[in-house]
């Protein structure tokens, strides 16, 4: 069996993040590319999904935290230990992720900051 190294966890709270933002981000990311049409407006339908979405992706940034820093590094017979400069990359990668979701996640409520 392979081992598992927390990348389906993370990946899984990226979409789900995205999934949380299409709503509100999507239209706004469109609208500035310069991509328009009342079609942008049926984007919003998915806003009644956007709790589901959101606790979707802290629970899987909630799982990727628990492999990262809770389960310990165990090593098999016959097999070399995970070099630490690859976990401390991984726990970079998994914070800078993190920075970026919540920033995402919070942009509906920042949005009417800004115009």
């Amino acid at each position: 069996m392979a081992p598992r190294n927390g990348k389906g966890s993370l990946i899984a709270s990226v979409l789900a993040a995205v999934g949380a933002s299409v709503c509100c981000v999507g239209p706004l990311v469109l609208l500035a590319l310069g991509i328009g049409g009342s079609w942008i407006g049926t984007l919003s339908a998915m806003a009644p999904y956007r709790p589901i979405f959101i606790g979707l992706t802290l629970l899987f940034l909630g799982l990727s935290f628990r492999k990262l820093y809770l389960v310990p590094q165990v090593c098999a017979a016959g097999t070399s230990c995970p070099e630490p400069r690859r976990l401390r990359r991984q726990r970079l990668v998994f914070w800078l992720v993190t920075a970026l979701l919540l920033g995402l996640l919070a942009v509906p409520q920042l949005a009417p900051l800004f115009y």
